[in-house]
């Protein structure tokens, strides 16, 4: 139990539903929708809409998304793969003879097909209750009305701003600047984009007018997406691919997602004894420190379009793991094997919801770096992602850049289970770090016993190219002795990811816990 007497929050109990989600507005419409009939379903997808106007600078329809769904009644998980692909006539070669060896972040070169409405109107029709209508109301409604930009998005919108170009500044600045704390944002063209998926559904977004400011701003920017592209775009359903830790399951998306990299990396620590360390010593984040190292470097070679990964099992093999912690000096920082792909990034939001019948659904959904691609339509101002940043360049990679194929993926949505049953959708935003954070929230509550929001609130640590980075939480002392073990501890200039999770308790009861890092919560009925 936390101490009262500090600042903090305490977890959310309910009945009969709960969500946590990073935006308070997002949180009650998802909870409004619930009790107006809808299912779990239901109120991710119209939270997690609404999120992109609450959080333009994170998300929005020009994204990507993954879900993670537990149906009512039963305790199988099943994914949905919500991803974009590169459009037909990218080629690496071309990117290379234009002199790059890595994919650029911004600009057109990294812009893949938006793939998240598609997955939200399958989800909708598939398992939903409520007409999809209903689901877009909330975000056509504040879209049209503006949203008072929160403290977490201000701070986060003022370090984006400056890659807005062209038509993004009209869209995404008030008065050429970024918004500030209060200041109402308002997102008029996506009301009427959301309107026309209301009554077309999925048409209404990839056909007919949406389609065409798509393809015609994509064009006029030197793109070579096609309606042929957009028009195939499609979601998929997948399994999960899990690990166990501590007699506790951790059910992960599979690629193109990043999720494997949570699971060889929880596999990797469960050969050290982290329960006998100081949660929040040097010890602990060291060995954390080298095992993410060498996780990530196996992510990097070998995780990619789900056409693509030939690895994964080797990749997820107890005796890679064995082999892995092996070369971690419990002493001693190494070197990085390899420098990641992608630099470390925050621009994520998450939304997890269960409801009464307990259909649990966990949902990332993201355009990648801040504002995306900082590229906008020119008609309704839709977003562009630049997932695509997410590619190699290296000839022969498995997740080398080619046409029609989807990158690797950051964003991972979690669940948690225990003997066959399970207990815990959870998410941790956060860009790179989400594997590390992953495996950490699972290590907070396994090896240290801590309730769920504890879990959630602990300081966090994360090596990156920039250095070892320390939240503000850690002790002058800790950061002291990571100096002496050769990590070059540098302090973090951000919060490191935001976590939300809601647990399904033995008795039935709903525990949801938000991460204070960001300006949402939790909520439940």
């Amino acid at each position: 139990m936390r101490d009262f007497q500090r600042p903090g929050r305490s977890a959310v109990y309910a009945t009969n539903g709960v969500c946590a989600t990073s935006h308070p507005l997002a949180a009650k419409v998802a909870l409004d929708v619930l009790q107006a009939g809808g299912n779990a379903a239901d109120a991710a997808i119209a939270g997690a809409v609404l999120l992109g106007i609450c959080e333009p600078q994170m998300t929005g329809i020009g994204g990507d998304c993954f879900i993670l769904m537990k149906p009512a009644g039963e305790d199988r998980v099943i994914g949905l793969n919500g991803s974009g692909c590169a459009p037909a006539a990218l080629s690496a070669a071309v990117l290379r003879a234009e002199g790059l060896t890595t994919m650029p972040i911004h600009g057109i070169a990294p812009v893949t097909l938006p793939g998240a409405m598609d997955a939200f109107c399958r989800l909708n029709a598939d398992w939903g209750k409520l007409p999809l209508a209903d689901l877009l109301a909330p975000a056509v409604h504040y879209a049209e009305e503006g949203v008072p930009v929160a403290p977490r998005v201000a701070r986060d919108w003022a370090e984006d701003a400056a890659i807005l170009q062209g038509d993004a500044r009209r869209f995404y600045l008030l008065n050429g600047a970024a918004p500030q704390i209060g200041q109402i944002f308002r997102a008029p063209g996506q009301a009427e984009v959301l309107r026309r998926v209301a009554r077309e559904g999925r048409a209404g977004f990839y056909e007919g007018e949406v389609a065409d400011d798509m393809i015609t701003s994509l064009r006029a920017l030197g793109g070579c997406h096609t309606h042929e592209d957009l028009a195939a775009v499609a979601s998929f359903y997948t399994d999960p691919v899990q690990t166990t830790y501590k007699e506790v399951d951790l059910l992960e998306h599979p690629p193109n997602g990043q999720g494997a990299t949570a699971l060889l990396l929880l596999n990797i620590l469960s050969q050290f004894d982290l329960a006998a360390m100081d949660p929040f010593g040097a010890q602990r984040a060291h060995i954390e420190a080298e095992a993410s190292k060498l996780a990530y470097d196996a992510r990097n070679r070998f995780l990619a379009d789900p056409d693509h990964t030939t690895r994964l099992a080797h990749m997820l093999a107890p005796e890679t793991a064995s082999r892995l912690a092996a070369l971690i000096d419990p002493r001693r920082a190494m070197a990085d094997p390899a420098p990641l792909s992608e630099a470390v990034h925050k621009d994520t939001v998450y939304i997890t919801v269960v409801d009464r019948d307990r259909m649990a659904v966990s949902l990332i959904y993201s355009i990648f770096w801040g504002f995306g691609a900082g590229l906008a339509t020119q008609k309704f101002g839709i977003n562009f992602q630049n997932r695509g940043a997410g590619f190699s360049l290296t000839p022969g990679h498995a997740n080398e850049a080619a046409g029609g194929k989807r990158p690797m993926h950051t964003i991972i949505p979690g669940m948690l289970a225990a003997q066959g049953r399970v207990t815990m959708p959870f998410g941790v935003m956060g860009g790179a770090y989400q594997p590390c954070g992953h495996a950490r929230f699972v290590s907070n509550l396994c090896d240290f016993g801590m309730d769920l929001q504890s879990a959630i609130d602990g300081p966090r640590c994360f090596t990156t190219a920039e250095g070892f980075k320390l939240e503000t939480g850690y002790s002058p002392e800790t950061a002291t002795a990571l100096t002496e073990m050769g990590h070059k501890v540098v302090a973090a200039d951000e919060p490191i990811g935001g976590a939300q999770a809601i647990r399904i308790l033995d008795s039935g009861i709903l525990e949801g816990a938000s991460d204070p890092r960001k300006d949402g919560c939790a909520l439940g009925y």
